[in-house]
């Protein structure tokens, strides 16, 4: 598993360093590739800049070893279901050709979210079918294994990895994110600026009780995880 080839997608930057920056964290210290792609800059945020959240999304990928970060730069908060959007993310998957491909869970209070679930997995299928044209004329590809990770909220997940080793890198990841998680004279009044980091921690401490360790992030699945071996 630690030679596999992950692509992780969110709407805005800072989406998946909240929902599995750990598991990324040891995937790459242990040889893995992980590329991160955001659909948007983001451009609508009450806080920050475009230019700054780019600095900052910089940052937060080279402390969890992620040595690439692309952005599609489609419309924040118009992450319709449009075909030209989908096959934006079709030609992105046949680039990078990853094994396993992690998107937002589907559940989520922030419509983005949700909407960036739902436009990589049409993309996911699509990236397999032949006939299927993608700018950039790709040959297609076949993800193996779709992975949902948490942004908001607290659901039941159905797999959790162990992320006490790294957590300190987690919260320096998001730390970078300072526009958004940290309350400054000119900050809007956002959740996101009143203690979300903590909030964060508090559910993956949560996670983490379940499984006996520190601190874990969960996933959820739409089909079975095939174990080789019990």
């Amino acid at each position: 598993m630690n030679k596999e080839s992950w692509l992780a997608v969110g709407a805005h930057s800072d989406d998946v360093e909240i929902g599995m920056s750990g598991t990324i964290a040891i995937h790459t210290a242990n040889g893995g590739k992980v590329s991160i792609c955001d659909l948007t800059r983001a451009e609508l945020s009450s806080n920050g800049t475009v230019e700054l959240r780019k600095e900052e999304a910089g940052h937060a990928a080279e402390v969890i070893g992620v040595s690439e970060r692309l952005n599609l730069e489609l419309p924040d908060r118009g992450l319709l279901m449009k075909e030209e959007y989908i096959l934006a993310i079709v030609s992105l998957i046949r680039r990078k050709k990853p094994d396993c491909l992690f998107i937002p869970y589907w559940e989520d209070r922030h419509p983005d979210h949700g909407n960036c679930s739902r436009l990589a997995e049409e993309a996911a299928f699509s990236a397999g079918v032949r006939k299927i044209i993608d700018p950039d004329n790709l040959p297609p590809h076949r993800v193996k294994k779709i992975y949902y990770y948490f942004i908001n909220g607290f659901h039941k997940p159905q797999l959790l990895v162990d992320v006490s080793s790294v957590y300190e890198k987690k919260k320096a990841a998001l730390q970078c994110y300072k526009s958004q998680f940290v309350k400054q004279d000119d900050s809007f009044d956002t959740p996101l600026v009143n203690g979300y980091i903590e909030s964060v921690s508090a559910r993956e401490k949560m996670f983490g009780h379940e499984a006996g360790v520190d601190y874990a992030e969960g996933f959820m699945m739409k089909k079975p995880l095939l174990l080789k071996k019990l």
